[in-house]
């Protein structure tokens, strides 16, 4: 039987939890209900954490799994059925719930798993500039494996149009030594240039700044690193898209919540709901969008 211990820390001036079993520690904050760090015992961490992370209200950490909702990315970026129902001005990157307290709803045992809920409350019609009713709630499963899912139910009388993302930082030994797997022959928008629609060639190698969407992905991901010895799986549900990015050199000084040689440590892969991949939800209906995070040698 597994045996967890819940501490209640202060970072900055972020509320978090720091949740420890045999096997595996978990660090979340109250506000966006972020993951911010998960390591398994013995083990480099899976999620990253940056040196130069920023603890303060209203600004998501550079860190773990931010989570993107009701829009990903630039709003303007993204489709008119998703940029309808936003009212406010101006729209904060990644939408609205990434900088919001959201309400720890329980942490229970479930067999070998440590089920941790949350709820963002002002998704019920009281985000600014989004006047929407969406019960919104997330799932973290700490087991053998790390598990997140984001569910959103429309509880409103009117159709409900978002896109969304579980904005994951994913820990490396180096990146330029780093493949994901998975993505051969898959199509992709190139943000980089101009968003041209392009066609991936084999695993994905990096050896410049990355920012991609890549469509239609399978099931699962991979991120094979080498000198850790280790494959990274994401098991998608809920999902056909994915982005992956990385800052690289000039993009990373450019960040203050990064070191000029963070890039080199991480990588993000997104599972997620964008471009043509949006969630429609009608009244009384809900969707979840979840990832299943593990780890194996290679």
């Amino acid at each position: 039987m597994a045996t967890f211990q819940v501490v209640t820390e202060q970072h900055g001036e972020l509320n978090c939890w720091r949740i420890s079993s045999d096997r595996a520690e978990l660090l979340i904050a109250q506000q966006g209900a972020q993951v911010l760090s998960y390591q398994q015992v013995g083990e480099p961490p899976l999620l990253w954490l940056s040196d130069q992370a920023i603890f303060r209200q209203g600004k998501s950490v550079r860190a773990g799994v931010p989570v993107c909702w009701p829009w990903f990315g630039n709003l303007q970026r993204n489709p008119e059925a998703v940029q309808a129902m936003y009212q406010g001005t101006p729209a904060p990157a990644h939408g609205l719930a990434r900088t919001r307290d959201w309400k720890l709803l329980g942490i229970k045992e479930v067999g070998e798993t440590l089920r941790i809920e949350f709820e963002l409350p002002e998704a019920r019609g009281d985000l600014p500039g989004w006047p929407h009713d969406v019960e919104l709630k997330l799932v973290v499963e700490m087991g053998a494996d790390l598990t997140l899912s984001l569910t959103s139910r429309n509880m409103g009388n009117t159709p409900v149009t978002i896109s969304q993302a579980l904005h994951s930082y994913f820990a490396v030994s180096d990146v330029r030594q780093t493949r994901v797997e998975g993505v051969d022959g898959l199509g992709y928008i190139e943000t980089l240039a101009n968003w041209e629609q392009r066609q991936q060639q084999g695993a994905l190698m990096f050896a410049g700044e990355t920012d991609r969407i890549y469509l239609n992905t399978p099931q699962t991901l991979s991120i094979v690193d080498p000198h850790w010895n280790r494959r990274i799986t994401l098991a998608s549900s809920g999902s056909r898209s994915a982005v992956i990015w990385n800052p690289w050199t000039e993009r990373a000084k450019e960040l203050a919540d990064m070191a000029d040689d963070g890039w080199q440590r991480m990588l993000c892969i997104e599972t997620a709901n964008v471009w043509d991949d949006l969630v429609e939800l009608k009244p009384g209906a809900s969707h979840s969008l979840g990832v299943q995070i593990g780890c194996e040698n290679i």
